[in-house]
């Protein structure tokens, strides 16, 4: 425990130190090299303030440039040849990923994914934001619902793996789920093995996780509300459940949108649920598990595995577009 704690107190003083060191280094080149003063001084202030800005922009975008748009670029050109990265096929491995039936599958999960976990997420997110404001304890609800966020996927699903236990059709059981079907008179099963529900029952983890997410942020939009467009709606007889669907929810609808398309785009990149669950078995397979396999097991096809990286690629490009077109449409209405 002490080595790793050294190392990381050594990472962070030597990051900083490079970062100030880089900062004023060079500032001071530049105001070495372009000085004030002589006949060219109103010139060279006016060069000097055009590049300092782009002096503390150039880290991040040298390695915005390094880690995000050259392995675009690598992986694009990697889908275009074999296995090995060496040979050009063209658009073979895009003909066999529409026409292989895992391919096809793993599709039909992210979709079952994309239709199921936003929504619920994003449902329940709202439902417990509104209730927990009418309650005294409900800032405790809220930190206790919010807590699966500091929770890695991983860990989550040990905690799940739990839930799900099956110990055997004669063995006394421990996990949750099949505690409480054997206590209605029902059969444990192993549930990571049975087809569609298992996907289902991964699902739920992703929600309560994402649930969190989801109740802070529709929480901030509801109180933004007017209380004075609550109160009339009140003072003219209108139900709860009415001020509800006729007056938060279209006051709150963008934000809505804007949570439901942010956990989309969670959604298609689902990857630790899957395989610390149950390693893509089962029909539970979702692209990015996909990938995984195609990338670097069994000798790994770098051809494959870069075509299914551009694909789930493309199905999020779509959605990260129109949410942040949606986020600074919101943005400019306030």
């Amino acid at each position: 425990m002490i080595p790793q704690l050294l190392n990381a107190a050594l990472t962070v003083v030597i990051g900083v130190a490079a970062c100030v060191l880089y900062f004023w280094g060079t500032n001071w080149v530049l105001d070495r090299t372009l000085s004030g003063e002589g006949p060219n001084g109103g010139a060279n202030d006016r060069r000097r303030t055009k590049i300092r800005p782009w002096l503390f922009l150039f880290p991040a975008l040298f390695f915005m440039t390094v880690y995000l748009v050259y392995p675009v670029f690598e992986t694009l050109r990697l889908s275009l040849h074999d296995r090995n990265g060496t040979n050009f096929i063209g658009f073979f491995n895009y003909i066999w990923a529409f026409n292989d039936p895992a391919v096809r599958q793993s599709v039909f999960n992210n979709l079952l994914w994309l239709i199921v976990v936003p929504s619920l997420a994003t449902a329940f997110g709202l439902v417990v934001a509104v209730l927990a404001d009418r309650l005294w304890w409900g800032n405790i609800a809220k930190s206790l619902i919010f807590m699966p966020m500091a929770i890695s996927f991983v860990g989550a699903s040990v905690i799940w793996k739990f839930v799900y236990d099956f110990r055997g059709p004669n063995a006394e059981q421990i996990g949750i789920l099949n505690a409480v079907v054997q206590a209605f008179g029902g059969t444990p099963q192993a549930w990571m093995t049975v087809p569609f529900w298992n996907s289902i029952l991964l699902m739920v983890i992703l929600v309560w996780i994402q649930t969190g997410f989801a109740m802070v942020i529709l929480s901030a939009a509801l109180r933004g509300i007017p209380e004075e467009t609550l109160e009339a709606a009140r003072m003219d007889g209108a139900s709860d459940i009415r001020i509800f669907f006729d007056i938060m929810i279209p006051q709150i609808f963008p934000t809505i949108l804007v949570v439901w398309t942010t956990i989309t785009i969670v959604v298609l990149k689902v990857f630790d649920i899957v395989l610390a669950m149950t390693n893509g078995q089962w029909n539970t397979q979702v692209l990015a598990n996909l990938m995984f396999d195609w990338m670097f097991r069994g000798g790994g096809d770098f051809g494959r595995g870069s075509t299914i990286a551009i694909l789930i690629m493309i199905a999020v490009i779509p959605i990260m577009i129109w949410n942040i077109r949606q986020a600074n449409r919101a943005e400019g209405t306030r």
